[in-house]
């Protein structure tokens, strides 16, 4: 049976509640979970003592059980020094499309374009 740690959605609309649960990755976001070991609200200030809640005993257990967290928990662990959370590294994230790169190009073509009609004219007009 696989597990992970990750986030169970509650709360109103527009307002959001998590609970750090450990469940069967089979179940359901909201549904069935084997242990709530925290909480999270992210309504509250980034610095406030209340936004993350995390039995660091509970959670050190199932890592060592081999459960794996979601990339929000890992960053929870991280944060509270249960488990050092890896660097992530993709270079070709912040890379622009096919399309994006053909309008850059299309654009430094006209730019050039005009530069040199420009040059052209004005070497023209000096010459009369």
């Amino acid at each position: 049976m696989a597990i992970s740690i990750r986030l169970s959605r509650g709360g109103a609309k527009k307002r959001p509640y998590y609970r750090i649960v450990v469940a069967d990755v089979r179940s359901p976001r909201d549904g069935r979970f084997i242990e709530r070991i925290g909480s999270y609200n992210p309504m509250l200030p980034k610095d406030s003592e209340e936004r993350i809640k995390l039995d660091a005993d509970r959670a050190r257990h199932w890592l060592s059980v081999g459960a794996q967290p979601t990339d929000r928990v890992a960053r929870f662990l991280d944060a509270a020094g249960v488990r050092e959370r890896g660097q992530r590294n993709n270079p070709s994230k912040g890379e622009p499309g096919e399309k994006a790169k053909e309008r850059a190009e299309e654009r430094a073509t006209r730019a050039a374009e005009l530069a040199e009609a420009a040059a052209g004219g004005g070497e023209a007009a000096a010459d009369a």
